[in-house]
């Protein structure tokens, strides 16, 4: 399989491929484009971004072709030995996981736009890019000369993105005997010397923990924005990253630790996921959805251990640490969902209506609760077996008795392994929080109280949020109503999510409403709203006792005790 990426008036955003396939022995051959991409588990319709699409023989002359559904093609080959499509790829949004072309640069997630025969999908593959010749190019792919890769099948293809610019700033340091390639690109100073202490920490934490490194190097590309943005996607030997402002980067510690979470959490999956793998996606079928069980573990776990190993490599303090985990608790104790639908349910609902909200109250966030659950399991394995096992032992073994043997993990072998290294019962655990919809509260309290923490629970510092029972969002100057507790004074007196909140007490609002409520605080508060149909109707609000969305946070009762220094490792 070949591949060429070209380009000709980058402010189009059109990219230029050409794909060729040899030794064809069929009359028809149907040529597929991805139907989704490794790292988000939904849906995609990437074909919506060709333009062009033509298919032509070994001497030029052009071939009959249909496209047969979304994302697949059918191309008449009777007699034909070679077959070269010539399309364009319409590259105009820049995220971790897209496909983005200016002048500036050319960034490609090849499993957006790169054709593939899914029966030969395990073909070497060779990609060539024209591009201008001050062009460097940052990736994990292996080269073959100058601007020109080969893998070993499209699988590797797929996972392997690029950005080509020449305007890319470049460090490498080596951990472990592997070689780690900082790349950004974009407008950003980076300080290259506390990069790599921050990295090295974490990276040799990771290594340690699993006892080796897959791949031989590693690539992390980043691209920083001008404006707010945070966004990672894993791959075999690489994670794009995309993070900004660029004037916050470098210069806000907040922002300087995001990259540092983001960029732990994706070094993670280079073990889990994209070793450590759930079985229904051993190998990836990039033909349709994937569904699986199992997101607690691809995106729970890895949040949770991503996060840990900061603080295991002395990245994070406690008091940063605690600040993650506080916005994982305040995620899922805000989240009515959680009483609806199960963090397995969730994980296989992500294909159908992706990451985005969805319905109200419907469903949880395999990586919220997959994370809660993670932490509860790695304090349940720590107790029984007096601080000398972790989920660090049941990932290590994950990754060596399955994904070294070329096996996927099925949600029983997880739960069997987690018992082998407990040496106890999973079933509390496994059918209250992961196939169920358990209060999390008492097993995160006995768990946070084993590491010598304590979970503090009281009112928010916002009175529509905890006496009235919403939260709101503001989109484009508008304040929109964006979650209702169940049966809270809000629900009651027929406040809907996404009304538009005009006013309160006759004030108008500007970015201002919790202000205003905590202002007004016990007195009657009379919202003005504007109804999704265009209706515009005052509600009077009254507060009472009753907490609605609480806060909830993590604090060290006894930093000395013994089970806190195991857990933390």
């Amino acid at each position: 399989m070949k591949y060429k990426i070209t380009y000709h008036q980058p402010n189009n955003h059109y990219i230029d491929i050409e794909y060729t396939v040899d030794n064809i022995k069929t009359n028809e051959l149907l040529i597929q484009l991805p139907a989704w991409r490794p790292g988000r588990y939904e849906l995609g319709n990437f074909a919506k971004n060709i333009q062009k699409w033509e298919a032509f023989d070994e001497k030029g002359k052009p071939l009959k072709s249909e496209k047969t559904t979304k994302d697949c093609w059918k191309v008449q080959t009777k007699g034909v030995k070679t077959v070269l499509v010539k399309y364009n790829y319409y590259a105009a949004e820049l995220n971790a996981g897209s496909s983005y072309l200016d002048e500036y640069q050319l960034y490609v997630n090849p499993v957006n736009c790169l054709l593939f025969i899914p029966e030969r999908i395990n073909e070497s593959c060779e990609l060539e890019l024209d591009i201008p010749k001050n062009f460097k190019v940052a990736t994990g792919l292996k080269s073959k000369s100058k601007n020109k890769f080969i893998t070993k099948d499209f699988h590797e293809l797929a996972d392997c993105p690029f950005i080509a610019s020449a305007n890319l700033k470049h460090h490498v340091f080596t951990e472990q005997k592997v070689e780690f390639n900082l790349w950004f690109n974009g407008e950003c100073k980076p300080d290259f010397k506390k990069l790599e202490n921050d990295f090295k920490k974490f990276c040799k934490a990771q290594i340690n923990a699993f006892g080796d490194f897959p791949a031989k190097d590693y690539h992390f590309l980043i691209q920083v924005l001008p404006y707010k943005a945070y966004h990672g996607v894993e791959h075999f030997n690489s994670t794009v990253i995309t993070i900004g402002p660029s004037y916050d980067v470098f210069n806000n510690a907040d922002w300087y630790n995001e990259l540092l979470g983001v960029s732990s959490h994706e070094l993670y999956h280079t073990w889990n996921v994209k070793q450590i793998r759930p079985i229904e996606m051993q190998p990836y079928d990039y033909t349709k959805e994937n569904y699986s069980v199992m997101g607690y573990l691809c995106e729970g776990v890895t949040t949770y251990m991503g996060d840990k190993m900061l603080l295991t490599a002395g990245v994070f303090d406690w008091n940063q640490y605690a600040k993650t985990f506080n916005e994982l608790l305040l995620r899922h104790f805000h989240n009515t969902g959680i009483e609806n639908y199960s963090v397995v349910q969730s994980s296989i609902d992500t294909w159908l209506d992706g990451y985005v909200k969805g319905t109200p109250g419907r469903k949880t966030s395999i990586y919220t609760e997959g994370a809660l659950i993670a932490f509860i399991t790695d304090v349940f394995i720590l107790k029984n077996t007096k601080n000398k096992k972790s989920l660090n032992d049941v990932m290590k073994i994950l990754y060596n008795d399955f994904a070294k043997k070329n096996k996927g993990v099925s949600d029983e072998d997880y739960k069997a392994v987690v018992e082998k290294v407990a040496e106890k019962p999973f079933d509390t655990i496994y059918k209250k929080l992961i196939h169920g919809v358990g209060d999390y509260t008492p097993l995160l309290k006995e768990s946070l109280n084993y590491i010598g923490s304590d979970l503090k629970i009281e009112a928010t510092k916002n009175y529509n949020e905890s006496y009235l029972g919403f939260k709101t969002r503001y989109e484009n100057g508008k304040c929109l109503i964006d979650t209702i507790f169940p049966n809270s004074v809000a629900e009651k007196q027929g406040l809907s999510v996404n009304d538009e909140v005009l006013a309160i007490n006759g004030i108008k609002i500007t970015n201002d409403l919790e202000q205003w409520s905590n202002y007004f605080n016990t007195d009657n508060q009379t919202l003005t709203l504007k109804k999704e149909l265009g209706l515009v109707e005052q509600k009077q609000l009254n507060g009472g006792k009753t907490i609605y969305f609480k806060q909830y946070t993590i604090a060290i009762v006894d930093s000395k005790n013994k089970n806190f220094s195991c857990w933390k490792g």
